[in-house]
């Protein structure tokens, strides 16, 4: 009797253990919450109303808006290279470029080193990637993934799926849609009936708007049409910054500062004279812009409805960025790919309720190697090492910045030239106040062809936002920019960006690095 009465005993006290473990198990799952990735290729700061500037007035973000005025906006975010695919690369590696491999457009990401997907899978999240990949390789270390080849098209566009056959043969097509609903639709039947409930979700909802050349939905064509857009003050200002820059770029209007032929590809008249010739090109171009960008921002509306009327939004923390910044005519630019301001600079838009008190603004320095370690220890996901990013979780709550946080962030452009928008190779540092750029003018798998002046240029952005004077020669700031060249050297011997392989580009460094 007694022993039957322990064997009772022992029983009752397996099940209350056993139980309270699933209860924990479920509060746990519960209490974890989602993590929505949200990013628009090129949508650039300039163009959410939440950044002010010259075209808020007519904002075409009200839904993007929202998620800044209930939740967090970054002012200090950059990208470490302006241009789609190493940007992407360093968000889901955490990485560098020189350390993840990819340089350039041509790079790539294998599904064994996705390790943002991988990390969170570990973690016990669903995952999904849907929309522009533009990595190349399989996105394989995702549980799900609908996206993109290449950079995919805005009408009928056609996606990539996991199926039977072999990675990339697998192909829905989308008649008859534009590729921002579409995306969209794919994202809301995966949350709706192909994810598993019981597991919080990790999704990476990615836009091809507004990448140029920009088409939008039909439903846009008249957004705008009768109204006349504000320009930057400094559109008829091409760089004019060094030798290394002056007379290159990717020209908005200016005609002989227009190698890529925009006003041609828009339709524009090239009998007109040349300052209205330009004022059209930038009405046209701004105007197919913020079209794209309206449909980019009524489709983050569809998915916030979703998770409001599913009950998640509270317990969904929504990132919502570009892959870069881009350039809207400031300094007669167009595109991106410059260390300047404008294509360095990445809106970044944190939203939680059940995390984040609503008017937030944050200010420290950071770089979308972050994005990763930041998504992982939001997850509970200590950041593993390898991963070079820092993860800046603890803004999110309030906490003051870490007297030890980076001082600087790096920046190299790579492709030197490339595609007719002829933008010299460049590297450099920014810290919260001025920024030291070096004009190297060489590519690195030809170095002795198409060669450009090197040179330095230094911005007190305090003082000119908009970098209109190179103040490297200026006496008053020569042991700042003493110090910045110490801080760049540092910062790239630290995170593997030397030119090391690179001898051509290594003698151009050291014999202009006292100049």
């Amino acid at each position: 009797m007694r022993r039957h009465s322990t064997l009772l005993a022992v029983t009752i006290a397996f099940f209350i253990v056993a139980g309270s473990s699933i209860l924990a198990t479920a509060e746990e799952k519960n209490q974890r919450p989602n993590i929505l990735f949200i990013m628009a290729d090129d949508h650039t700061s300039q163009a959410i109303g939440a950044y002010g500037g010259h075209l808020s007035t007519f904002n075409p973000t009200p839904t993007i808006d929202t998620l800044a005025r209930n939740g967090m906006r970054f002012e200090r975010v950059f990208c470490n290279n302006s241009i789609c695919t190493p940007s992407r690369a360093s968000i889901i590696t955490g990485q560098y470029s020189q350390t993840n491999g990819v340089l350039d457009l041509r790079g790539n990401i294998p599904p064994k080193r996705q390790f943002l997907a991988h990390e969170m899978k570990e973690a016990g999240y669903q995952t999904a990637m849907i929309g522009k990949w533009h990595l190349k390789q399989e996105p394989a270390a995702f549980d799900y993934y609908c996206v993109l080849p290449g950079q995919g098209r805005y009408y009928d566009p056609s996606f990539r799926i996991q199926g039977d056959k072999p990675w990339p043969q697998n192909v829905i097509k989308k008649e008859g849609m534009h590729s921002s609903d579409a995306i969209t639709d794919i994202s809301l039947k995966w949350l709706k009936s192909v994810r598993d409930a019981d597991k919080p979700f990790f999704l990476m909802h990615h836009f091809k708007a507004p990448h140029d050349m920009f088409k939008n939905a039909e439903r846009y064509d008249d957004y705008l049409e009768e109204i006349e857009i504000p320009a930057p003050a400094n559109l008829f200002d091409p760089p004019d910054g060094s030798v290394g820059s002056r007379g290159f770029g990717s020209g908005l209007g200016l005609r002989e500062h227009a190698p890529w032929k925009l006003g041609k590809r828009l339709g524009i008249p090239e009998n007109l004279e040349e300052r209205v010739y330009v004022e059209v090109c930038y009405q046209n171009y701004l105007k197919r812009y913020l079209r794209c960008v309206k449909g980019v921002d009524d489709n983050v509306k569809r998915i916030l409805d979703y998770l409001k009327e599913s009950g998640e939004l509270d317990n969904t923390i929504i990132f919502y960025t570009g892959d870069q910044g881009f350039f809207l005519g400031e300094h007669d630019l167009m595109d991106k790919r410059w260390m300047y301001e404008e294509a360095m600079r990445m809106p970044f838009i944190v939203h939680w309720p059940n995390g984040i008190k609503p008017g937030q603004i944050n200010d420290w320095l950071i770089n979308n190697t972050d994005f990763a370690p930041t998504i992982l220890e939001l997850a509970g996901v200590k950041p593993p090492d390898y991963m070079q990013g820092r993860s800046f979780a603890s803004a999110l709550q309030g906490k003051p910045k870490p007297d030890n946080w980076r001082q600087v962030t790096y920046y190299r452009y790579w492709m030197h030239l490339a595609h007719s928008l002829a933008v010299p190779a460049h590297f450099g540092v920014r810290s919260e106040r001025y920024k030291l750029i070096f004009f190297y003018g060489i590519n690195e798998n030809q170095p002795d062809k198409d060669r450009t002046p090197a040179a330095w240029e230094f911005y007190d952005l305090e003082h000119d936002p908009h970098e209109m004077q190179n103040r490297y020669d200026d006496p008053a700031y020569q042991k700042t920019i003493a110090e910045m060249k110490r801080q760049l050297r540092e910062t790239r011997q630290e995170l593997n960006e030397t030119d090391a392989n690179y001898p051509e580009i290594q003698k151009v460094i050291e014999a202009h690095w006292n100049k």
